[in-house]
C-alpha cells in the first residue's frame, strides 16, 4: 500500500510528463494545488475525470469534443463551403481563438514525412478528400506549418484536388514584427509574397 509521499511523487511525475513542465515546475504546481485544495485541486480532479470519460475525436473533422460530431461540424452556420486544413487540434483551437474563420475544419493528425514513414493513409487525407466530394466545398484553405513536411503535405493535398479553390495562409512579417528580429526565411517569404498598397 502506498503512503502519501508515494502519491505526491506519482502526481509530480505525471505532471512532469506534460508539455512545458519539467520536474521542478511539476513540484511547484503540486504544491500550489495542495495549498488551494478546495479552490483548484478538487475541481481540477473532478474536471479531469469528466473529460477523461467523455472526450472523443470528432468523426467528421478530428477535433476534440464530448460528442461524436463536434459543435463546429454540427453548426449549420459554419457550412460556408470552406474547409480549413490544419495539422493538429492545437492549430484548430488557435484558429478559433482568432475568431476570424467562420467555416469548418479538418485535422490531419500530422504531416507527411518520408523519414518517419508517415504517408497519406496514416493521416486523415482520405477522409478530407471524401468530405470535399460530399460537402459542397468550394475552397480548401491549407493552414499548415511553414516546414518542409508542411509544404510537402500542402503540395500533396493540392495535387489531389480539382474543381476546388486551394489557398494557403500568407507567410511573412508578423503584425508588430520588426525586420531586425526576423530570420532570413521569414524575410524571404515576406518579400516574395509582397503586394501593392
Amino acid at each position: 500500500m502506498s503512503n502519501g509521499t508515494d502519491d505526491l511523487d506519482n502526481l509530480i511525475a505525471l505532471l512532469a510528463k506534460l508539455p512545458g513542465l519539467g520536474p521542478r515546475s511539476a513540484r511547484r504546481a503540486v504544491l500550489h494545488l495542495i495549498k488551494k485544495r478546495s479552490l483548484v485541486l478538487i475541481p481540477l480532479a473532478e474536471a479531469m475525470h469528466r473529460v477523461g470519460a467523455s472526450a472523443r475525436e470528432c468523426l467528421n473533422c478530428g477535433n476534440i469534443g464530448t460528442t461524436d460530431i463536434c459543435d463546429i461540424c454540427a453548426a449549420d452556420k459554419r457550412a460556408t463551403g470552406q474547409i480549413c486544413v490544419v495539422e493538429d487540434v492545437a492549430d484548430l483551437w488557435a484558429m478559433e481563438r482568432s475568431g476570424v474563420f467562420k467555416g469548418r475544419y479538418h485535422v490531419l493528425g500530422g504531416t507527411l514525412s518520408a523519414l518517419d514513414a508517415v504517408g497519406p493513409d496514416e493521416l486523415r487525407i482520405p477522409k478530407l478528400l471524401d468530405r470535399i466530394a460530399t460537402e459542397g466545398v468550394q475552397e480548401v484553405i491549407l493552414a499548415l506549418g511553414a516546414t518542409i513536411d508542411g509544404h510537402t503535405t500542402a503540395h500533396y493535398i493540392s495535387d489531389q484536388l480539382s474543381g476546388v479553390l486551394v489557398t494557403s495562409l500568407a507567410q511573412g512579417v508578423p503584425v508588430g514584427g520588426e525586420l531586425d528580429y526576423l530570420d532570413d526565411g521569414t524575410i524571404t517569404a515576406a518579400l516574395n509574397a509582397r503586394k501593392a498598397l
